[in-house]
């Protein structure tokens, strides 16, 4: 017997008798949809867009397959390794190349390489050569007023723009740690929360004096511990993950139905009512067109939408506004060049330029970070994904034709690498809701508000980057703990009259 009460089989005629419905076939909604169908339920995927993945969709380029979204996941924790298990892709995990990270359009200097010393830009010395290249002599003896600053008590600045500008000075903040904040996470230091980017900073900040002697002590740990944990991802790039899961949702007779926009859901007693567009044709496996009705009946609701979609969908479950998405409107475009100067990385992988001057926010030459893909394209060729757009302004390329954005892709990306790129072999422009991360300032307590008032809904749940945070670690990993507590509450329930 089971601690509620029941024996194995009592919870496996309940979960039989469980219909559930996901709202979104992105990677967080397909996990969701694994976890509850992994012990028998009975799922339906409802997606939007024509096919499942969400950010992580597919696109064919130069006669290469790729994916248009993130490239891969962070290995801390071991949530996507599970997944990945699950999906029996487990022999193609890959292991992304060590390369260097660089600066553009520095102020009087150009490009340069960008410190190793360093937490999120905050150097460790800042006379150390590679931060003055960077900063140049009057913002080294800025910075080093930091050593001769009291320190600050412990906890007293959250914001990361305020603490570096007044530890460090303006230099240390617009040209080391924006382009890292804006080019990786599309956001202002300004809206990084020091206490969850770095949780330990202030207190080591407050035991050793200064913020460059606190980074320093955390970088020593760190290393300790086995340093950051590398970005891996798999060989054939990660829509293949998207097939996989599909396929094993498959094998338990998840139903899955692509190009159906959810309009509404409705508690009804003790059952949810989801309606969908009601000029929606079900297509059968043989491509022919049947009855589809307007609404699906579920005992639980699982939302896996994009930010907007979740936002109206779960208002008006909770009966109250849930405000305006705050995710950063972001595009990519992709290139396939030919140019071999770039075999030899003069800089390096990554490329991110100082917010403000100029268009492209960051350029990676994605061919230098994967062998795999390396290989595919051959010597003289690679793949570049080049970002547009950030809390600060709307991407450069709104409002322009695919043609006029890919070339200005491609002449960010010449400036931001330093080589000529005469033509390109392929081009892809894609559009995308780009998730605040867990250490924006707010995204953590405004997300636990509304999880605490999803959890109030019996047989409700809501997973997906914009609630979790950014980063497919932490949005696979949050997509399983909220499906198994849905689920685990449908299954130990009481009976009626217990």
């Amino acid at each position: 017997m089971t601690a509620a009460g029941m024996n194995v089989d009592d919870l496996a005629a309940r979960a039989r008798d469980t219909r559930v419905v996901v709202v979104g076939g992105g990677l967080a909604g397909l996990a969701a949809a694994w976890r509850c169908a992994k012990v028998g339920m009975a799922v339906t995927v409802l997606e939007a867009a024509p096919a499942l993945g969400g950010t992580l969709r597919r696109v064919e380029l130069a006669g290469t397959t790729v994916g248009a979204g993130p490239w891969g996941w962070s290995s801390r924790g071991g949530a996507v390794h599970e997944l990945v298990d699950d999906a029996g892709l487990t022999d193609r995990v890959v292991e992304a190349a060590e390369t260097a990270t660089w600066l553009a359009r520095v102020p009087k200097v150009g490009a340069v390489p960008a410190p190793e010393a360093s937490i999120l830009g905050i150097p460790e010395n800042a006379w150390d050569e590679s931060v003055r290249a960077v900063i140049g002599w009057g913002g080294t003896w800025r910075a080093y007023l930091d050593r001769v600053r009291p320190p600050l008590t412990i906890g007293n600045e959250r914001n990361l723009g305020t603490l570096v500008r007044a530890r460090m000075g303006q230099d240390v903040l617009d040209r080391l740690v924006a382009p890292l904040s804006v080019g990786g996470f599309g956001l202002d230091p300004g809206e990084i929360d020091v206490g969850h980017a770095v949780p330990k900073l202030n207190a080591a900040l407050t035991r050793t004096g200064s913020l460059q002697s606190a980074v320093a002590e955390l970088r020593a740990t760190r290393a300790e511990e086995g340093g950051v944990p590398p970005l891996k991802s798999l060989d054939g790039g990660m829509p293949q993950l998207v097939d996989a899961l599909a396929a094993r949702l498959a094998e338990r007779d998840v139903q899955i139905e692509t190009g159906t926009r959810v309009e509404r859901i409705v508690r009804v007693g003790d059952v949810y009512e989801v309606a969908v567009d009601e000029d929606h044709v079900l297509v059968d496996d043989e491509g022919e067109e049947g009855e589809s009705s307007p609404t699906r009946v579920a005992d639980l609701v699982i939302v896996a939408t994009g930010e907007t979609d979740a936002r109206r969908l779960l208002g008006g479950l909770l009966g109250r506004d849930l405000g305006a998405a705050r995710s950063v409107t972001r595009e990519i475009v992709t290139l396939v060049v030919d140019q071999a100067a770039l075999d030899a990385l003069p800089r390096g992988a990554t490329v991110h330029a100082v917010p403000g001057t100029g268009a492209a926010d960051s350029v990676v030459v994605e061919s230098a970070r994967w062998a795999w893909l390396a290989g595919v394209l051959g010597a003289g060729r690679h793949l570049l994904t080049v970002a547009f757009g950030s809390s600060r302004e709307a991407p450069a390329t709104e409002g322009l034709s695919d043609a006029d954005a890919i070339e200005l892709a491609r002449s960010e990306a010449e400036a931001f690498l330093g080589v000529e790129l005469p033509a390109v072999a392929g081009a892809h422009r894609a559009r995308f809701e780009l998730a605040r991360p867990a250490s924006a300032l707010g995204q953590p307590e405004e997300a636990a508000e509304i999880r605490a008032r999803v959890a109030g809904i019996s047989g409700l749940g809501v997973v997906g980057a914009w609630i979790s945070g950014s980063g497919l670690a932490r949005v696979v990993a949050d997509a399983g703990d909220e499906a198994e507590r849905v689920r685990r509450a449908r299954l130990f329930a009481p009976e009626r009259g217990q």
